[in-house]
């Protein structure tokens, strides 16, 4: 299997045994109290899982044993950590349910197949019974795409999927793979280098997320710009429905009507469960060269990436840190170091060249041959230098390189500390991008000030543009704020519904890469339109007429 859960945390990110030496660092904390206008951040532990009562199951003796025919006792977890872990999924909303020791939403039952055949039997038997399904892959939504929500049904199961985590065949004269959907991304890529391929598919989540994951929210990797999103490297799926089985077709292109595909992508399981893959794949690049530019503010940055992607230069990735952002990890990274001669010299430096706080920094990727990515890097660097950026060479490419899937495991430690961190990713066209930014920016810091637990209380609002194409690109906002822990839940719905006013009201999607689940649910039908909202509808009714395929999440009841 994919994952060992018992090494996972349950409430939390990632790995149990890590442990992060921010938590340990006084310095950060005090200058985080005063980024905050908090007098200081108290501790907030979680509750621990031995002093949380779960609700009883309501699966029956009789759904047991049929369950039991289809995957055996052994794959029937019924465990408080089993129901604890694939209660909800990762986002600031889900968190702040764990770890305050609600899991009134628990499945039922963890399920774990070994194959789309079980999967279908499994579906067979939820559909007659009116048990609802959730599947779930590394269980990394960030939009509440897991909830074990059961919906008008009168039981739920949590269907894990990383048992189905096997490479079947590789074609390297097409450069296709097919695999199966519970595989995660450091086993995917294992199995694809074995054979000299690669996927490129590697989101923030990349270490605890699945294909089919990906396949289903619509993914979008960091090296998107060289290898496409979910919808661009994905040939054929193997859908199980309640209605049966839909293989989609595997053409590299065909005019014989709607591509079936096309429905599964971003799908977030409503249609059914994605148990089976075709995927385009590339040879492992000879090159990969990572290396930072500073601009002199976030504008000359985006003229920058506009004209990289519109020239159609062959890039993987182009991350461009507004300000705020560029600040607070050039900050960030130097607490509890002692200054020196270096760093002086570096101010004065940047001084000098006309840089100050609006500067913003900038990670290009390109990966491929020698030839291609030496193409690339003279015309970016040219058009770098000519909207006066500093170069800042491989060893700024290489830290981010290093440090790439690290963010999510600093919200733990804050979280500990009384503080919130989310995050929102939208996208518009290239034209509506400045107000966008400015709008969302706004609507984030004046309503963290509303919400705020005392007077003068503050959040930091970051920002970085990390996928671009010809007509626009998405805008990821990660936002730090002081916790009003005698009312948190409202207080995250309240700077959730002011960002995403102010993301429908100024041209931009509700989600980029991350989906809709349960947390964008109220913007999607302004979104998709009225006629919209009713063919996906139709779809749902047609392959899952009783509704047991994750209630609650994408299609507005």
């Amino acid at each position: 299997m994919s994952f060992d859960h018992s090494k996972l945390r349950w409430n939390g990110w990632g790995l149990a045994a890590h442990k992060d030496a921010v938590a340990a660092d006084e310095a950060v904390w005090n200058w985080l109290a005063e980024r905050l206008g908090m007098p200081s951040l108290l501790a907030t532990p979680a509750r621990p899982l031995e002093e949380i009562a779960l609700p009883v199951p309501r699966l029956s003796e009789q759904d047991r044993a049929a369950l039991t025919a289809i995957v055996g006792a052994e794959r029937i977890l019924e465990d408080d950590y089993a129901r604890a872990y694939h209660a909800r999924g990762k986002s600031y909303h889900d968190l702040l349910h764990l770890r305050a020791g609600d899991l009134s939403c628990a499945p039922d039952a963890v399920v774990c197949p070994r194959g789309g055949e079980e999967v279908g039997a499994i579906l067979r038997f939820a559909d007659a019974q009116g048990i609802a399904v959730v599947p779930y892959g590394g269980g990394s939504s960030v939009v509440g795409g897991v909830t074990a929500e059961k919906g008008p049904l009168r039981a739920v199961i949590s269907l894990d999927l990383s048992g189905l985590d096997r490479l079947i065949d590789i074609d390297p004269v097409s450069q296709t793979a097919t695999l199966e959907a519970g595989i995660s991304g450091p086993a995917l890529e294992k199995a694809l280098a074995a054979k000299g391929m690669t996927l490129g598919h590697y989101p923030q989540s990349f270490e605890f997320s699945t294909l089919g994951g990906w396949i289903s929210h619509r993914g979008a990797g960091q090296a998107s710009s060289r290898y496409g999103r979910a919808e661009d490297w994905l040939v054929s799926v193997k859908l199980a429905t309640p209605r049966g089985l839909l293989a989609t077709e595997d053409f590299p292109a065909s005019a014989a009507g709607p591509r079936l595909t096309d429905l599964v992508v971003g799908a977030e399981g409503q249609f059914g469960i994605v148990t089976e893959a075709t995927v385009r794949v590339h040879p492992v690049p000879a090159v990969r060269d990572y290396r930072g530019f500073l601009f002199h503010d976030f504008a000359g940055g985006a003229a920058a990436i506009r004209e990289a992607v519109q020239a159609e230069l062959p890039v993987a990735m182009l991350r461009l840190s507004d300000a705020g952002e560029t600040g607070f990890y050039r900050t960030f990274s130097g607490l509890g170091k002692r200054k020196g001669l270096k760093d002086w010299i570096e101010g004065r430096v940047l001084s000098m060249r006309g840089f100050d706080a609006n500067m913003a920094a900038m990670i290009v990727g390109l990966e491929g041959d020698a030839g291609t990515v030496a193409y690339a890097r003279q015309h970016v660097e040219a058009i770098a230098k000519r909207l006066g950026a500093m170069p800042l060479g491989t060893g700024a490419g290489k830290r981010w390189l290093a440090g790439r899937f690290h963010g999510p495991y600093l919200r733990d430690p804050l979280l500990e500390r009384g503080v919130g961190v989310d995050t929102l990713e939208t996208a518009t066209s290239w034209s509506k991008l400045d107000g966008l930014y400015a709008a969302v920016k706004t609507a984030l810091e004046t309503s963290i000030a509303d919400t705020a637990p005392r007077p003068g209380a503050r959040g930091i609002v970051m920002c970085h543009i990390s996928h671009s194409y010809r007509d626009g690109a998405s805008l990821y906002f990660t936002h730090i704020f002081p916790r009003t822990l005698d009312g948190e839940i409202t207080q995250w719905q309240a700077i959730k519904k002011a960002a995403g006013d102010a993301v429908a009201a100024n041209g931009g999607t509700i989600s980029h890469h991350h989906g809709v689940g349960e947390d964008h649910l109220p913007w999607i039908a302004a979104e998709k339109g009225a006629l919209g909202v009713e063919v996906l509808r139709a779809i749902k009714d047609t392959l899952d007429p009783k509704g047991i395929l994750n209630p609650g999440k994408l299609i507005p009841r």
